[in-house]
């Protein structure tokens, strides 16, 4: 099972279906919509019948700055040619002698 999987279950965030409300709605029950976003729902605002945007709780957002990170790493991995035991030994001693 992938790890972000596991997370999600963890923090009970799986499966969790989005509430919708429209613009005037949302600034009618802000208070209520952010309590939700506080006990971990994602909140999907729209206008004249379109979302235009979501508020998620915080572990949502680490999730995706997490994702796009491990993203980044391996595609400077493919970029790059494997180190050796060796190398890597003599990059942590470079500044030790």
């Amino acid at each position: 099972m992938e790890i972000n999987r596991v997370v999600r279950l963890w923090m009970g965030m799986e499966n969790r279906p989005i509430k919708e409300f429209d613009e005037v709605e949302a600034q009618r029950r802000l208070d209520e919509i952010l309590d939700d976003v506080e006990r971990g729902q994602t909140v999907a605002i729209r206008r004249n019948g379109e979302r235009i945007g979501r508020i998620v709780p915080e572990a949502e957002a680490r999730e995706a700055e997490i994702n796009q990170a491990v993203r980044g790493i391996k595609e400077l991995r493919r970029q790059t040619k494997p180190a050796t035991v060796e190398e890597i030994l003599a990059w942590r001693d470079e500044g030790r002698k």
